[in-house]
């Protein structure tokens, strides 16, 4: 699924519990993390829920992949991925995940905590495309 597509799916509900239930969903369609990324390497630092995020490089396209003990925070990666995922480093630089979350509403309907993670997952995701890439 594209972001413009969850764009537009939110679009159409009104009622914020309606929202947290679309994310909730889009967490549980997310691709399983393999036990084996469940690494400290790939656990997010800063988030208070644990949160793993697997990056994979592809002819200089980056793939991601993740998970979390926590319904709505798996939702928020699967709309992370849906946003940096097949993109180049270039374009990950250059993709502006705010001007995605506020039109989202995000901002204002996601706890401090929730926040301050989602801005942590964006800054791994930010940090692994500036990372050489593994030969």
């Amino acid at each position: 699924m594209t972001i413009d597509q969850i764009i537009d799916d939110f679009s159409v509900l009104d009622d914020w519990e309606d929202r947290y239930r679309y994310i909730i969903e889009l967490g549980r369609k997310l691709q399983p993390l393999p036990e084996a990324e469940r690494t400290p390497a790939n656990k997010v630092q800063g988030c208070a829920s644990q949160v793993w995020l697997s990056t994979h490089v592809d002819n200089g396209h980056y793939h991601f992949i993740g998970d979390s003990d926590a319904m709505i925070v798996r939702g928020l990666i699967a709309i992370l991925i849906s946003m940096y995922s097949d993109k180049t480093a270039s374009e990950i630089a250059s993709t502006d995940p705010e001007k995605v979350f506020s039109k989202l509403e995000l901002s204002s309907h996601l706890t401090s905590q929730r926040s301050n993670g989602l801005r942590s997952m964006v800054a791994r995701i930010r940090s692994d495309a500036r990372a050489p890439s593994p030969a």
